[in-house]
Formats: C-alpha cells, sequence, structure tokens
C-alpha cells in the first residue's frame, strides 16, 4: 500500500502560543518499505507517525494510502481503516492491565468482530516467542515480553503498514537489538511496510531510508 502525503501540516493552539509540530511536508512511502523517522525529543517526530495512523488529525494537507484519501475521513472511519490495514506499537506498549496477553494481542480482531484466525494467531505467538505467556496479564511480563505482545496485537489484522513509536525506548541494550531484528523480520515475513520513530542514531542507520525532522520541518530522504 502505497503512501502518498502532500502539504501535511499539524499546528496547536496553546493559549496565545501557536505550536507548528508539523510543518508544511510532501513525501510518498512505496509499499514494503522499511524507514526511520528520527530526531530530538519533541521534534515532531512522533506527531507525524500519530498522523500517519489517524491517531490525530492534521490542520491542512492530505494522506492517502494507495487511492483512499485517509485524511477527508471522519474520526470513527479512520479509526476502522486503521484497525483494517494499520497496526501501531506505541512506546508505552498500552496494553489493558486487566486482560492476558491473548486477550490484548486479539483485541483489534474483537473490536472489528471478526472470526479469530487462529492458524495466524497461533504463528505469530510462536514467531513472537510469546507460546508460555499467553496466560499471564501485562503486569507478570518483563518489558520485552510486553513489547512483543503489542507487536503481535499490531499485526494481529495482517496490516499492510506498521507504525512504531520509539519500540525500543524503554529497553536495554540487548532486547534493542532483539526488537529490531524482530521488526526487520516481521516486515518481510508478513510483506509490511515499516516505519520506525526513534531518536536513536544507531538504530535509525540500521534503515535503508532515514527522515529527519527537527522543529517540525521534515528532512533527510523524503
Amino acid at each position: 500500500m502505497k503512501i502518498s502525503v502532500k502539504h501535511l501540516s499539524k499546528i496547536y493552539n496553546q493559549g496565545n502560543i501557536v505550536v507548528e509540530a508539523i510543518k508544511p511536508c510532501t513525501f510518498e512511502i512505496n509499499d514494503g518499505e522499511q524507514i526511520a523517522i528520527t530526531g530530538t525529543s519533541g521534534s515532531g517526530k512522533s506527531t507525524l507517525l500519530h498522523l500517519l495512523g489517524g491517531l490525530e488529525q492534521a490542520t491542512d494537507g492530505s494522506i492517502k494510502y494507495d487511492d483512499v484519501n485517509f485524511s477527508k475521513m471522519s474520526q470513527n472511519q479512520c479509526d476502522d481503516f486503521r484497525l483494517e490495514h494499520i497496526g501501531v506499537v506505541f512506546q508505552s506498549f498500552n496494553l489493558l492491565p486487566e486482560l492476558t496477553a491473548y486477550e490484548n494481542i486479539v483485541l483489534p480482531a474483537m473490536l472489528q468482530n471478526k472470526k479469530i484466525d487462529k492458524e495466524f494467531t497461533d504463528k505469530i505467538i510462536e514467531r513472537l516467542e510469546l507460546d508460555n505467556r499467553t496466560n499471564h496479564l501485562p503486569g507478570q511480563l518483563s518489558g520485552g515480553q510486553q513489547q512483543r505482545v503489542a507487536l503481535a496485537r499490531a499485526l494481529i489484522n495482517h496490516p499492510s503498514i506498521l507504525l512504531c513509536d520509539e519500540p525500543t525506548g524503554n529497553l536495554d541494550k540487548k532486547n534493542t537489538q532483539a526488537v529490531i531484528d524482530l521488526l526487520f523480520d516481521i516486515a518481510k515475513e508478513f510483506s509490511v511496510t515499516l516505519l520506525v520513530v526513534t531518536h536513536d542514531e544507531k538504530i535509525a542507520n540500521k534503515f535503508s531510508r532515514i527522515m529527519t525532522i527537527s522543529d517540525g520541518v521534515l528532512g533527510g530522504d523524503i
């Protein structure tokens, strides 16, 4: 699924102060690309990811997924489209503490009243080495295990695009390398377009394409 972005911008009004979180930018992302979005804290990289995932509405400009004008949808339509086509992995994982790992993983399918694809679900759980953790609550899992549950949840609906916001921000060096390797493997195995927000240049340099943001201005390989 090709992503076409034109003149996209995001402005926040904080009292009398206008904050240009994302200044007008235009770029394209081809199906199957693996891209790092990098910049310092507060530069706008997470905002850009949220716009691409429909978690926030743009102030101006357009986002198209193939021929679908994502930016013209209502919030409910955005949510439905995201559940169907886009997987999101949040920095804080956003797992529901009262649900087991398995229940967290299949939640997106349940929200769409979809029949759970047991074969595919089992494949993801096995691939992410969560076989013996599915009945555990998030509080009973390590940070790395919670991250893998969040990744499994993002993949459960066979997304075309995977958006990851600082997926290694809470992990040690060993788990950081494991998660990055896993993301590349998953993207290749399931034919997913991968966009990863990171402030870590070493991680960014592992990607074939790097987009940089500084004070809301998009640069790098756009």
